[in-house]
């Protein structure tokens, strides 16, 4: 019996750029785990289109389902990252209409498990700050940034502070033009060649085109789509969590001196500030399973401003509690400080949260637990 195994990239929705992979150290480890047990599993990369609804992102991860275990009928499980949780969840709920032309209900019936990795499960509040105009193009401008940062390694100092001071305040955004974001974005692109320009600029014209997803990851879109998302009988439910530890001025001395480092550490600051804002009436009630967990991993149960850079903790919270890291939002796909390792891990954010190789491991080694429990 083979399985098939589909990862699903999230908000920022780039799978590959030349030989950049979204995923790639999380497949190596996967793929090490599931030879030494044995197991006969393929494993697919499930790229959505970036920032459409959530009901075109999961109908194209169940179109490339069809595509890849049609030949077979063995048991699929669905790992989503960021948004990519979502997409998953919404892919095998009962009665869902999505968006393709696909038959995917029999697909859905072979779903035995469903993991969200640091998903929005109840929304983030970074989602409604890109909905403007200008919030767009620092959307832009944010994931360009990030392909940069781990695709080469850093992120020019200008695109730094301009992310920095848009995202450090609510009114920030006021003072900074359309152009100087433009100015900016170009200037980071010309980093790239020529084919990797034009490959990226195609991207982000779509994100620019269609920022249907920023809607519905507001507080108010996810509650909509929970009540429409109900769970398909058989299928495992689990999550895997993670808050950064927040900024704080001996932390920001570890940074160092470097110009470039504390900088970066000023875009994570404005990011995990942004990030804190959901308020507590938004979110549901933890399970006592769920608060157990939580407080057993942080010491203590973690408050509605917790959050990974990106999305708050408990709005990650959904089903099973499979891990809880500090981490950052990048940080538990493999994006973290690791040079020594080949291929290396390049750091996202500088965040000082004591993510590495051992908690990457530990982390990956609970999601594979949780959908393989008979090779455990």
């Amino acid at each position: 019996m083979r399985h098939h195994v589909y990862l699903i990239p999230g908000f920022f929705g780039f799978a590959n750029f030349g030989d950049f992979k979204y995923f790639a150290h999380v497949r190596e480890h996967l793929r090490e785990w599931l030879d030494a047990r044995g197991v006969n599993a393929a494993i697919h990369y499930a790229p959505s289109f970036p920032t459409a609804s959530l009901r075109r992102r999961a109908g194209r991860v169940m179109e490339i389902v069809a595509e890849t275990a049609k030949d077979d009928d063995g048991p699929i499980h669905l790992i989503g990252h960021s948004t990519g949780g979502l997409d998953a969840r919404l892919a095998v709920a009962p009665r869902a209409s999505l968006l393709t032309s696909v038959d995917h209900e029999p697909f859905a019936q072979r779903v035995r498990s469903v993991v969200a990795v640091t998903a929005p499960h109840f929304g983030a509040p970074t989602a409604a700050f890109f909905t403007s105009l200008l919030g767009q193009r620092l959307l832009a401008l944010l994931s360009l940034t990030t392909v940069h940062a781990i695709r080469l390694g850093s992120i020019p100092m200008p695109a730094l502070v301009v992310l920095a001071g848009a995202l450090g305040s609510t009114g920030a955004l006021r003072s900074i033009s359309g152009g100087v974001l433009d100015q900016v974005f170009q200037q980071v692109l010309k980093d790239f060649d020529a084919e990797r320009r034009t490959t990226l600029q195609e991207y982000f014209g779509y994100v620019i085109h269609d920022q249907t997803l920023l809607v519905q990851l507001t507080p108010e879109g996810l509650d909509l789509f929970n009540a429409m998302a109900t769970e398909r009988e058989g299928v495992r439910r689990g999550c895997v969590v993670a808050q950064a530890k927040p900024p704080a001025l001996g932390r920001n001395l570890e940074v160092g001196l470097d110009p470039v480092h504390q900088a970066n550490y000023g875009l994570f600051r404005a990011l995990y500030q942004l990030a804190s804002t959901l308020g507590e009436h938004l979110l549901p009630e933890l399970t006592q399973a769920q608060r157990d967990r939580l407080i057993a991993a942080y010491g203590r149960l973690p408050t509605a401003r917790a959050n990974d850079a990106m999305v708050p903790l408990l709005s990650q919270v959904w089903g099973d509690v499979l891990h809880a890291a500090w981490a950052d939002h990048l940080d538990v796909i493999g994006h973290f400080h690791d040079p020594a390792h080949a291929p290396i891990h390049v750091d996202w954010l500088r965040t000082k949260s004591g993510f590495a190789r051992p908690q990457f491991e530990q982390m990956w080694d609970a999601v594979a637990r949780f959908c393989f429990p008979e090779h455990v």
